[in-house]
């Protein structure tokens, strides 16, 4: 198996180590892992892509490379250059530093680079690690998804249907906030949605009196509806949710046809 990793949080992440790891179990030792990673942090850019501006791609080792641009840039980079000649059977994006549930999966870098392999054709997981106390004193604060990162993903493997439909799968995959020894299990669950927690905009003052804006996250440990994946996250499950790029509301659409 031949397998791309990128991330968002850049090349130099601790986290990118952790699925590279993830990445080699999966791959076996006839496979090969490939990285194409932001050479900065890209966190929050979502499926931003550098249409407008060319961007730098210098390798940094063997079968690694750094690209100056979002996390969907480096899957392009990576799938229609570094990896031209023999493309990837997967796309691995992660160990995202933070959790990628609720609405955060609408803004996230991570998910980005899974959307865009899923719009190339290609199977795609983003793995997030999710933080709080319980992880705050571990040396290795993604021991979670270290530890149960490889099983899951041959499992969801194992399930995922027949390619077939023109808006490919992805998997939001978020570890929860405690070490790997509490993880219950994994569990199936949609997008939850956190009320009263949304992002936001703070002025601040620079040391010379210019006003610069901040944009601040809302609590994260702020449950959302029973089984949804924010919800699951907090009891201590890993949480696995199935998306596809099609933002079509369909139920909506039926509604709608009739008085059109």
């Amino acid at each position: 198996m031949r397998i791309l990793v990128t991330n968002d949080d850049g090349i130099n992440a601790p986290g990118l180590k952790v699925l590279e790891a993830i990445a080699a179990d999966l791959a076996g030792p006839e496979g090969e892992v490939w990285v194409v990673a932001p050479a900065f942090e890209q966190s929050g850019v979502g499926h931003c892509i550098s249409y407008t501006h060319p961007m730098l791609c210098a390798q940094m080792g063997e079968r690694r490379f750094a690209a100056e641009g979002s996390p969907a840039d480096c899957v392009l980079v990576g799938v229609h250059d570094v990896m031209k000649s023999a493309p990837p059977d997967l796309v691995l994006s992660g160990v995202n530093r933070g959790n990628n549930s609720g609405q955060n999966a609408l803004y996230s870098g991570t998910l980005g680079a899974a959307i865009e392999a899923a719009l190339q054709g290609i199977p795609a997981m983003a793995l997030s690690q999710y933080l709080g106390p319980k992880t705050s004193h571990l040396e290795n604060p993604f021991e979670a998804a270290a530890q149960h990162g490889p099983a899951l993903l041959r499992q969801i493997m194992q399930a995922q249907p027949d390619a077939g439909q023109d808006y490919r799968l992805f998997y939001n995959i978020n570890f929860p906030p405690v070490p790997a020894a509490d993880v219950k299990g994994a569990v199936a669950a949609p997008q939850g949605f956190r009320r009263n927690a949304p992002f936001t905009a703070e002025a601040h003052l620079s040391p010379s009196g210019r006003r610069f804006m901040w944009i601040r996250g809302g609590d994260q440990h702020r449950p959302t509806l029973p089984g949804s994946d924010v919800a699951v996250n907090l009891d201590g499950w890993i949480s696995v949710t199935p998306m596809t790029a099609d933002l079509t509301d369909h139920r909506a659409l039926a509604a709608l046809a009739p008085h059109l």
